[in-house]
């Protein structure tokens, strides 16, 4: 399956966040914590610099537990949330201060004392950045929707505690070069599902979950040997006894991102 992403304003994109990068004191940096290494674009990797980031490990909720301990331990300055949890508040914020103590004693030394952390979050597309900062907030203030490319201009939003929180719109890189990176955006819904060939997708996540967690489509559909058996077993039938394996490959692919499935991590570090 060759998946072809690269919109017109994605250039226009990074040229944004370079200027947004630049006055920030602190960047958070969202990951997919099911996808993690495929979530991590080398494009943001390159824009923040030296700045200090906070790495957060989102949808915390339906990833396996166990492989994002190990995830936690391996990236620098970690953490992992589900983002629409208040909880998430209880451990970011804690993170952000640490992060930043020199910077906060910095300012308080010069008679500052109080001044805005300015903090900017950065991720691809559909990963959950708007969702987490309504959760900082406590309140809907940046535009949130399950699906890429709902940002699309910057926006900062003062943060109770001395936090300044700004949205960013999600940015991709040109091309993958490792074919896998692509089908796990897709999976997860990071890339337009309109690009796609659904079938063929969701016949790939078949696989690579029959591979990483045997049993766990059979929990869900009875059995695990492809769309047509599956479709059959859910009763998704065209007129004549066909069985209907697109409604079936949409299926799997929205319980899949809904955690339906149970807690899945396509990628270990």
């Amino acid at each position: 399956m060759n998946i072809n992403w690269y919109p017109g304003h994605m250039a226009k994109t990074r040229r944004q966040l370079e200027g947004d990068i630049a006055p920030a004191d602190a960047l958070i940096e969202l990951l997919d914590a099911r996808i993690p290494a495929s979530s991590r674009n080398p494009d943001i990797e390159a824009l923040k610099g030296e700045k200090p980031c906070l790495t957060v490990l989102g949808r915390a909720d339906a990833a396996d537990p166990v492989v994002t301990e190990a995830w936690k331990r391996a990236i620098p300055n970690a953490v992992a949330v589900n983002a629409v949890s208040q909880a998430a508040v209880k451990v970011i914020l804690p993170a952000l201060k640490t992060l930043l103590a020199e910077r906060i004693t910095f300012f308080a030394d010069k008679g500052q004392a109080g001044r805005a952390m300015r903090v900017l979050v950065l991720g691809i597309p559909n990963v959950g950045k708007s969702t987490l900062i309504n959760t900082l907030l406590r309140r809907r203030a940046a535009k949130a929707e399950d699906r890429p490319g709902v940002t699309r201009s910057h926006q900062w939003f003062p943060m109770e505690r001395g936090f300044l929180l700004m949205d960013t719109p999600g940015l991709l890189w040109p091309k993958f070069e490792d074919p896998v990176i692509g089908q796990h955006l897709a999976f997860t819904g990071a890339i337009r599902d309109e690009i796609l060939d659904t079938e063929s997708l969701a016949a790939l996540l078949c696989a690579r979950l029959n591979n990483l967690y045997p049993g766990a489509l059979t929990r869900r559909y009875g059995v695990s040997d492809g769309l047509e058996a599956m479709a059959r077993k859910r009763g998704f039938l065209l007129p004549g006894g066909v069985t209907d394996t697109e409604r079936m490959a949409l299926t799997l692919l929205d319980e899949f991102r809904a955690g339906k499935l149970g807690r899945l991590t396509l990628e270990k570090p």
